[in-house]
């Protein structure tokens, strides 16, 4: 088992903290927040009850508020800092200069390259993404990255560990904005944002559409399997029709901005695309969180 470090002790570094101790690894988080870390030993057991893990594994995370004190001869540091590019390039400039050339530096941005994180590095061979989805615990798909200075001993020892650690890493053979996930999840939220915001429907019946048609056979059948399963031939056909009146927005749309500008932005703000009360929110998070847990549960029987 290995020492690995994190970077950022929020809503993905506690996950990847749980998730990696849980494997039986030790566990340092650096974060400069006091906050943070006050608050991480209850965060962690809400994870540890939720999946009913061990116990012991808590024992395994300390956090750190120095940075050079929890990287001391770490074998991996995952990053989980704010998705700001030049933070994270203090980030990892910081990390080389604490850890040893060999230690694995992991981002876990969600759309920045590593490319561009690691541009001022040394030791850019060490450099990879891993993309967790959040909640990173509970949810299995890990992007693994591989950027131009990438070396393929450093994508294999981190797919290795993390599916070890019970996760489904895929590898990312290109660094793009986005990598597969998000550019999938997003060409998805420009078209729905585009139907109602030109009137079509309204925000629910996206939802509803989503969740109760082509979204509720997607967890056992992706797209590139449907479109085998009924025909190429169909898909083409469909294609010639549709493609060329969905929306292709180079940038987001008014609708969103105005939304934005205007303070309505979703569940904190009791309003966004739909209306919330706090009743009607944390069912939602409590219909998630359960559902991903029991997902997580069936796959360790």
């Amino acid at each position: 088992m290995s020492t690995i470090g994190i970077v950022g002790a929020g809503l993905m570094g506690h996950g990847i903290a749980y998730l990696l101790a849980a494997a039986g690894h030790t566990v340092r988080i650096y974060d400069p927040s006091a906050e943070w870390r006050n608050s991480l030993p209850q965060r962690l057991e809400t994870a540890r009850a939720l999946l009913s893990g061990d116990p012991a594994l808590m024992d395994r995370i300390t956090a750190h508020d120095q940075m050079a004190t929890a990287m001391k001869d770490v074998a991996f540091v995952f990053e989980a800092g704010p998705e700001k590019l030049p933070l994270k390039q203090q980030i990892f400039a910081d990390l080389e200069s604490v850890t040893a050339p060999a230690t694995i530096l992991c981002s876990n941005s969600s759309a920045i390259p590593t490319t561009e994180i690691g541009a001022g590095l040394k030791h850019r061979d060490r450099v990879v993404g891993t993309h967790f989805w959040n909640p990173p615990h509970l949810v299995p798909l890990v992007e693994v990255i591989q950027n131009d200075a990438t070396s393929d001993e450093t994508v294999r020892k981190t797919v290795d560990l993390l599916r070890e650690a019970g996760r489904e890493p895929v590898h990312v053979k290109k660094d793009i904005p986005g990598f597969i996930g998000n550019r999938l999840q997003h060409a998805l939220k420009r078209e729905a944002i585009a139907l109602v915001a030109a009137g079509v429907c309204d925000a629910e019946t996206i939802d509803t559409v989503c969740k109760t048609g082509f979204g509720a056979r997607m967890a056992v059948l992706g797209p590139m399997e449907q479109s085998d399963l009924v025909g190429l031939n169909l898909t083409l056909d469909i294609q010639n029709v549709l493609l060329a009146d969905l929306d292709n927005s180079t940038e987001p749309t008014d609708f969103l901005k105005e939304k934005v500008a205007a303070g309505k932005l979703g569940m904190s703000a009791g309003e966004g695309f739909r209306r919330w009360t706090k009743e009607s929110a944390d069912a939602v998070r409590e219909r998630l969180r359960r559902y991903l847990a029991d997902q997580a549960k069936a796959a360790r029987k």
